[in-house]
């Protein structure tokens, strides 16, 4: 259900950035408020608390927010406030993020390798990624993780490429044991 939930909201946010042309601005807002929700526990305690009314938490929004972001993004914090969805707020902007990289087409990879990789083999490996997926853009995140031993393990939405020791050897370990 919560899924959903951002995934309407998210999407509405979305289609209205579009209609008003205001894809870069409002996201780049979205990015900032993801930010603010996510360092500012106070924040989402504040608005999810059952004790503390509707209205309360839609003035405490506009007296915080007002001519810090623009009036298409507070009114949408409004309305999502006025539709009692305030626990969704961090899932929605996520989503509404998801979609204009989409569709701007940029890719998020997720790169882990055995050990840290230096700015020549990042950029050789975001560049081969654009060369073969449709992004033109390319957010890469690295991560080390010392058991994979060496090669990489890639993952770009629903698609993981794998080319660690680690797996190749327990492909080896598994065709042994079937021998």
């Amino acid at each position: 259900m919560a899924k959903q939930v951002s995934a309407t909201y998210g999407e509405a946010l979305f289609e209205l950035a579009i209609e008003e042309n205001k894809i870069d601005s409002l996201y780049d807002e979205a990015k900032a408020m993801l930010s603010v929700f996510s360092e500012n526990e106070e924040l989402n305690k504040l608005l999810t608390h059952p004790k503390v009314l509707k209205e309360e938490k839609i003035e405490f929004v506009e007296k915080v927010f007002k001519g810090r972001i623009s009036e298409t993004m507070l009114g949408f914090l409004v309305i999502v406030l006025k539709k009692d969805r305030q626990s969704d707020i961090e899932k929605i902007i996520k989503h509404f993020i998801g979609r204009v990289k989409e569709y701007k087409q940029i890719g998020v990879a997720y790169i882990s390798s055995a050990k840290e990789l230096d700015d020549a083999q990042k950029k050789k490996i975001e560049d081969r990624l654009l060369e073969t997926t449709s992004y033109k853009e390319m957010e890469a995140n690295y991560t080390v993780d010392e058991s994979l031993i060496g090669g990489l393990v890639i993952r770009i939405g629903d698609r993981v490429v794998d080319s660690s020791i680690k797996t190749k050897l327990s492909a080896m370990r598994k065709d042994l044991i079937r021998a």
